[in-house]
């Protein structure tokens, strides 16, 4: 595996980080990606008061390659999670939040209800408050994503993750035609919404590959795309290829707005939630 180049080397505040939110909260920090995920962001954004919550347990059933979530027993959909999430929106003073989750491919619906629970008890008591998901492609099924869609968040976010020639070793059990299918329906519709999706690099994909990614991308009404650098979050995860310059991120980033996408985030430290408050403002000044 190559060496880790100089620009990551400056997250040493996690664990400082992490004990001072918690202290703020005056409890443990509730479920969240960026701890399940290891993201290498966690120390800034943990400083910041912001988290990207976790919804559904932190258990998987997938396993994909680059993702470090939790697999092991399922647990059903807790109700409770709303609560939390209320609690932590009010000691933080948070204006805008992303929730997530793992994959449920055991639930009917994927756990698209929980989605909208959680969505609605939000707005319900926070109906300024802007609310971002990140969502599986809950296999296909598109009365799940209308369900998630009838909640009304304010941004649906679906990350295509990788190249499709990578998919059988990145994304095992997804698919990349239906990822996309996924954001075009959730645009169709919610027109005036926007819709978000990621990419990493580092995985062996080409420039060309990720440029046809791009003309998809474009093809299928995304508004926001997001591009970083893969890192490998636990030994039994799959090795980085290859470290994109900076340099090559800004690249990427003019191709992808050449060829139509309306507002590209790109960096090697850039993940699909990271300043997704920003990144959606500035999507809607451009």
């Amino acid at each position: 595996m190559a060496k880790l180049p100089e620009w990551f080397k400056n997250s040493n505040r996690k664990g400082l980080a992490a004990k001072e939110l918690s202290a703020k909260l005056n409890m443990k920090i509730p479920n969240c990606v960026c701890q399940e995920a290891k993201c290498p962001n966690r120390g800034e954004c943990f400083s910041k008061g912001v988290i990207t919550f976790l919804i559904l347990g932190k258990v998987c059933t997938r396993h994909c390659g680059f993702c470090s979530v939790t697999k092991g027993d399922l647990d059903l959909p807790d109700r409770n999670e709303a609560a939390i999430i209320l609690d932590t929106i009010a000691k933080l003073d948070l204006k805008y939040v992303v929730i997530t989750s793992p994959t449920r491919d055991d639930l009917l619906d994927g756990g698209a209800s929980h989605y909208a629970y959680v969505i609605k008890s939000i707005k319900a008591q926070y109906p300024k408050l802007m609310i971002e998901v990140l969502v599986p492609d809950f296999q296909g099924d598109f009365a799940a994503l209308k369900t998630v869609m009838d909640a009304d968040p304010d941004v649906l976010n679906h990350n295509i993750e990788t190249v499709p020639v990578l998919y059988g070793v990145v994304r095992k059990g997804a698919g990349y035609q239906r990822s996309l299918s996924v954001l075009e329906r959730a645009k169709k519709m919610v027109p005036n919404k926007p819709t978000k999706t990621g990419l990493m690099v580092g995985l062996g994909e080409t420039e060309e590959q990720l440029i046809e990614v791009f003309k998809d991308i474009v093809k299928h009404g995304v508004d926001i795309l997001t591009i970083g650098q893969y890192l490998k979050p636990g030994k039994t995860n799959l090795d980085v290829v290859k470290y994109w310059h900076p340099d090559e991120f800004e690249v990427l980033r003019v191709k992808a707005l050449e060829l139509g996408v309306p507002y590209v985030f790109a960096g090697p430290m850039v993940r699909s939630s990271f300043l997704a408050e920003t990144v959606f403002e500035d999507y809607l000044k451009r």
